[in-house]
């Protein structure tokens, strides 16, 4: 399947599974419709998939909404979305609740929630952090991650080299989203399967 672009990009060649989301994706105007997207591609809930945007030496949330207003993330610093940003490489954390990490993003509960009705949210054991960077561009646009939330990580799967692979492919998707861009003016790539 062929994708026509809106203007002259790059192309960004996609597997056939892949291209479902793809479609989604073009119509997804927001952070949250994104990460919804993923979340369901991923097979995972909605609080289960991060969207970072750096900016001024630190990355705020996008998504989850609750967190949007509970701080932002200096980079460089020891966070994982820190050293995602700063690397510019992809990583998988299948023993993520073993790895020295700041917690206090995993234990915020969103606002408008009905404490008395809500449990305590889950810890992230599995993690999936990929970079977002714009085509020839030197330093990350933004972070996503997916992750696995459970009481312990026997209760939640393993993310795969597959699944990194695919999440690095969206990633080069949402490079261009408008959301992500401090110049309204970045094309969308060229779609190809």
């Amino acid at each position: 399947m062929n994708r026509k672009p809106q203007s002259k990009t790059h192309e960004i060649v996609l597997p056939e599974h892949l291209l479902p989301l793809a479609s989604a994706l073009e119509t997804c105007a927001t952070p949250q419709s994104v990460c919804m997207a993923l979340a369901e591609f991923f097979h995972v809930q909605s609080s289960e998939v991060a969207l970072l945007r750096l900016e001024d030496n630190a990355l705020l949330f996008l998504h989850p909404e609750h967190l949007r207003s509970t701080g932002a993330i200096p980079v460089p610093s020891s966070a994982v979305a820190a050293h995602t940003a700063m690397s510019k490489k992809a990583e998988i954390f299948n023993n993520f609740a073993l790895i020295k990490h700041a917690s206090i993003f995993e234990i915020i509960r969103p606002s408008d929630a009905d404490i008395a009705d809500q449990q305590a949210p889950l810890p992230i054991q599995k993690l999936m952090s990929v970079p977002i960077v714009g085509h020839g561009q030197s330093t990350a646009l933004a972070v996503i991650q997916v992750s696995h939330k459970g009481a312990e990580p026997r209760f939640t799967r393993d993310f795969s080299r597959e699944e990194l692979h695919d999440l690095e492919l969206v990633a080069q998707l949402l490079a261009a989203a408008p959301f992500l861009s401090h110049d309204r003016s970045t094309q969308h790539p060229k779609l190809r399967g």
